[in-house]
């Protein structure tokens, strides 16, 4: 009986040991409104649609102390539409991000699995749709991928210590091919900087030939773009002044090339002849502000100048996007907000769907060269 009582009193030791080095926690969000769209394909629509300013999920963190300050780190993060239930990110089921590692609090982290890549770290936070608004508020089809469109499989991440409010980091992603290790690869880097009252960041990202296979860095259903090359520039600053933060961010994306966007762009190619080369320059100007506790008011504006290189000519499309958001917070974990996005297409006409403007989150593209949104919605974390 003494044996019995001093192995259970061992056993209860380690176990009281390991969930003190031990953190597992269970977390998630649900984003769920009502969306009026003005003219999809010259018809007026109204959805219920889940996760427009953050996306609706459910995952899993934790990490365990391994001692000199070293630690194991994983995440598991599923994302869902709270509409119908559906898994999200082409039905993945860890579809948001997937990943272990180790993480010291001299050297920094390093991780392998799903992950987010430079742009979305470190220029994405300084962005009206990657720090606050949302979806609807992206650059013109989520061109830089500042909203994560597509996250990076077959990944390893390096993320440094924060020196004095620097960090940087970068991302690769394994193409995977057999004898062609370009094939569908991706690399990225990044760097912030914050203080009190600013913020700043800048990213580089290079995708060679992604959506060409399941098993590269980018799959078929995650890639936004199609392309031989795809490379992103970006960086941008927040600046706080009292109650208000006045940003400002710049990115540049260049597909060589590109063989369409899942539908989109590939529309495109009838009217001029083959697609070279296809950019887009962003220019964003975003400000927010607290008016109590409780509420807080956002606007954003971005100017977007887009170049399409073609064997039958070159054609110079713009786009105006004004978005405006108010956020009421019922408490810490809930809040209801409100949304209205307009976008304006200009510049040279292609006599195709790119000539109609196209909002980010709504179903379809307009019927002409102006779109409208309005969103009421609800979003509690947990």
């Amino acid at each position: 009986m003494k044996k019995m009582i001093l192995v259970a009193g061992v056993l209860s030791g380690i176990s009281g040991m390991a969930q003190a080095q031990t953190n597992v926690t269970i977390y998630g969000l649900i984003d769920l409104g009502v969306n009026y769209t003005n003219n999809v394909g010259k018809k007026s629509q109204v959805q219920l649609e889940s996760g427009d300013v953050q996306g609706s999920r459910l995952g899993f963190k934790g990490s365990e102390d391994l001692g000199g300050g070293l630690s194991a780190v994983f995440k598991l993060e599923n994302g869902f539409h709270a509409d119908t239930g559906a898994l999200a990110q082409g039905g993945l089921f860890f579809g948001r991000q997937a990943f272990v590692g180790l993480s010291s609090t001299t050297a920094g982290t390093v991780t392998m699995g799903r992950q987010y890549d430079s742009v979305v770290d470190y220029v994405g936070p300084v962005t009206a749709n990657g720090g606050w608004s949302g979806y609807l508020f992206s650059h013109p089809l989520d061109n830089d991928n500042t909203d994560n469109s597509f996250r990076v499989n077959n990944s390893v991440k390096y993320t440094s210590p924060n020196f004095s409010g620097i960090t940087f980091g970068g991302l690769y992603g394994f193409g995977e091919a057999a004898g062609d290790s370009a094939n569908n690869r991706t690399y990225s880097l990044g760097a912030s900087y914050a203080n009190s009252s600013l913020t700043a960041g800048l990213a580089y990202m290079n995708l060679s030939r992604t959506g060409t296979t399941k098993s590269g860095s980018i799959t078929p259903s995650d890639a936004t773009f199609l392309a031989d090359k795809q490379k992103i520039f970006g960086a941008g600053i927040n600046y706080t002044i009292g109650a208000a933060i006045l940003g400002f961010v710049y990115t540049n994306t260049n597909l060589t090339n590109p063989t369409g966007d899942n539908g989109y762009i590939s529309s495109f190619a009838p009217a001029v002849g083959t697609l070279n080369s296809l950019k887009f320059n962003n220019y964003e100007i975003n400000a927010r502000y607290q008016v109590t506790a409780a509420l807080n008011l956002g606007a954003m504006y971005t100017y977007t100048q887009g170049k399409y290189d073609a064997t039958a000519g070159n054609v110079k499309p713009k786009w105006s996007t004004l978005g405006l958001m108010a956020d009421y917070n019922l408490s810490k974990r809930t809040d209801i907000y409100l949304q209205g996005i307009y976008q304006k297409v200009g510049g040279d006409l292609t006599g195709t769907s790119l000539d109609n403007a196209y909002i980010p989150g709504a179903s379809d593209s307009s019927g002409n060269d102006k779109q409208v949104l309005f969103r009421v919605a609800m979003r509690h974390k947990f």
